[in-house]
């Protein structure tokens, strides 16, 4: 079992910055990937970005250059520093683990935190 609690969601101007923060109830040094996605009212949940436990990223293209995934495993730790926010960044932002196993994937998630991104 996963544990994760996401913080630092709220409201942020057009072109301002958020930072947001996942805790991992265990080492995310053990879990193969750690990621943020999110999902608008109306839309489907779609993943923002990823890092592996060897610090590999990827990216959706929406947001590449502007978002930035990092992860400290020291501090079981998984961030996401979001700059030049648009308006279409505006959603419930979820912190995803990607466990892998001799039976399978199992995906473990967070409750989400909100970002608006308004004037």
């Amino acid at each position: 079992q996963v544990q994760l609690v996401e913080s630092g969601g709220g409201l942020v101007q057009p072109g301002g910055s958020l930072g947001l923060s996942c805790v991992s109830s265990r080492s995310i040094s053990s879990i193969n990937t750690m990621g943020w996605y999110r999902q608008a009212p109306g839309k489907e949940r779609e993943l923002v970005a990823a890092i592996t436990s060897a610090g590999i990223t990827n990216y959706a293209d929406s947001v590449k250059g502007r978002l930035t995934i990092s992860r400290d495993n020291a501090q079981n730790t998984v961030y996401l520093q979001m700059n030049s926010l648009k308006p279409e960044d505006t959603a419930v932002y979820y912190c995803n683990a990607r466990v892998s196993s001799w039976s399978g994937v199992t995906n473990y998630w967070g409750k989400g935190t909100l970002v608006t991104v308004s004037s």
